[in-house]
């Protein structure tokens, strides 16, 4: 929604600005959002919060400010809300494809994975480019032992995204899982190309596995 590209050079102008006019009007909830964006550009985190809590006083169906807000909270660790604002994203904007995503990163850290594939399921058919949701995707249905529609997931993220590497690395552990060490292998070397930091354990076994 922020309408002007941001550099560290005008951001601080940018901020100046909007307290100005939200001090003459304080209604508008693009402004109060816009400013919050901005804060975070400049780490601000309170400030922002504060901002994207006014923006979506003001305009209940702003489902970006509850992305953000969510963010926020994934950010200071709190799961919980992070969760409760993206379902309220939701709620404001169905076909929203961002809060299925997000709704589905937390119910998987939460152990509840078939709820999970479930919001990421929906996130990718709203949105066919979102590499993210994805990779995400992947994941949980390794999780779920669902291993050849991991992989058709994962590479769709890597299609999208060459250099997206906890697809690579969704890849690996998929590929070992059906027993093929050699492209499991292929897959981490990808994954440490776009320096993703691949989990020694799984270097090992898959090395154990191709020596044996």
């Amino acid at each position: 929604m922020i309408t002007m590209a941001m550099t560290h050079e005008n951001v601080d102008d940018y901020i100046a600005e909007l307290e100005t006019k939200l001090a003459k009007n304080d209604q508008c909830a693009t402004s109060h959002y816009n400013l919050g964006v901005a804060y975070l550009h400049k780490r601000r985190f309170e400030e922002a919060k504060t901002s994207f809590l006014r923006a979506i006083e003001r305009s209940p169906a702003m489902a970006e400010g509850y992305v953000q807000l969510g963010g926020l909270a994934m950010n200071d660790g709190d799961i919980d809300s992070c969760l409760r604002f993206n379902q309220a994203a939701v709620k404001a904007r169905h076909r929203f494809a961002v809060p299925h995503a997000n709704i589905g990163f937390c119910l998987l850290q939460m152990g509840q994975v078939d709820e999970a594939i479930k919001s990421l399921r929906k996130a990718v058919k709203l949105d066919s480019q979102f590499v993210q949701a994805f990779g995400t995707l992947g994941s949980a249905l390794y999780m779920a032992g669902q291993t050849d529609e991991s992989i058709e997931m994962s590479k769709r993220a890597v299609e999208l995204h060459p250099k997206f590497g906890p697809a690579w690395n969704n890849l690996a552990l998929a590929y070992l899982e059906k027993g093929d060490a050699q492209q499991a292998m292929s897959c981490i070397r990808q994954a440490q190309e776009c320096n993703y930091d691949v989990h020694p354990n799984l270097v090992r076994d898959i090395e154990a596995k191709l020596a044996g």
